[in-house]
């Protein structure tokens, strides 16, 4: 089965003067790959600015773009159209590689990125714990299943509990966050182990039971990937396998390579921040 889906995201700040320059990069162009196709996207940018294309390291498709008039407003809005396909694989320890494989000197250096903690993902001593404790004798695909259910069961999903600069370590000690958090805490864990595994940014579809033409309020979504073998997509903050109502955008070691919009300017303070994004199954 496969969805096409069409992602509205506009992102618009306000300042409380004029800004007199800006340099930024936007991250919100969807990734075509064996899971999903992007069929068209656009980003357009408001007051017209010099744009720059490219892939960054992670592989992510960047709109660089420098504004050198003064403007009070800074609109971003990506309007791309991606068709995705059932991933094939279900989850299964069967399929999956044992510890010691994934422990050996090739892999860890293969997967060296993947496995490295960051100020985000860096877990204390009780989240290596619980992670050694939920694994237990599992193999990894079952280890990394059981430490999301232990986050779940430990974790409150709370807008507004956590900001943008959260770490994974906060947010687990205030055991509540969204969906960014959850994929921060799935990783520290994760990486505990030495399971090598990234985290990406995208969309949910929040309606499986979609029309065909249905536009639906949506939000910017995280989850999380681990490799045993093959890469696998788990959605952490749902606990449930990706699948064809993801669409993913950009993949990192954890938000900081992923941030859909992030820059420098000159001027004064942000006044105002307003993320709106729409989700229409078109197919």
């Amino acid at each position: 089965m496969t969805w096409r889906m069409r992602v509205r995201h506009r992102t618009g700040y306000s300042y409380d003067g004029e800004v007199v320059s800006s340099f930024n990069e936007a991250r919100m162009t969807p990734l075509s790959d064996s899971t999903q196709t992007t069929l068209e996207s656009r980003v357009e940018i408001s007051p017209p600015a010099s744009v720059f294309r490219y892939r960054d390291y992670w592989g992510t498709q960047v709109t660089a773009f420098d504004i050198h008039s003064p403007h009070s407003e800074l609109v971003v809005t990506s309007t791309s159209v991606v068709e995705t396909a059932l991933r094939p694989r279900a989850l299964s320890s069967l399929a999956s590689l044992g510890w010691g494989e994934l422990g050996t000197d090739q892999v860890r250096d293969q997967f060296a990125e993947w496995l490295a903690f960051t100020p985000r993902t860096d877990p204390d001593g009780e989240l290596s714990a619980l992670a050694r404790e939920s694994a237990g004798t599992s193999a990894p695909a079952d280890a990394a299943i059981a430490c999301n259910e232990a986050i779940r069961a430990a974790m409150e999903y709370r807008l507004g509990a956590t900001g943008v600069h959260t770490s994974g370590l906060q947010a687990w000690q205030e055991r509540k966050g969204v969906c960014q958090d959850f994929a921060h805490v799935t990783l520290a864990m994760l990486r505990s182990l030495g399971v090598p595994c990234r985290y990406v940014s995208g969309y949910l579809h929040p309606k499986s039971s979609a029309e065909i033409g249905e536009t639906v309020a949506g939000e910017s979504h995280a989850w999380v990937e681990w490799w045993d073998g093959e890469w696998v997509g788990y959605d952490p903050t749902n606990g449930r396998e990706v699948a064809d109502q993801h669409v993913a955008v950009a993949r990192g070691r954890d938000y900081d390579d992923v941030a859909p919009l992030k820059g420098i300017y000159s001027g004064p303070k942000s006044s105002g921040l307003g993320v709106v994004v729409e989700v229409t199954r078109l197919a």
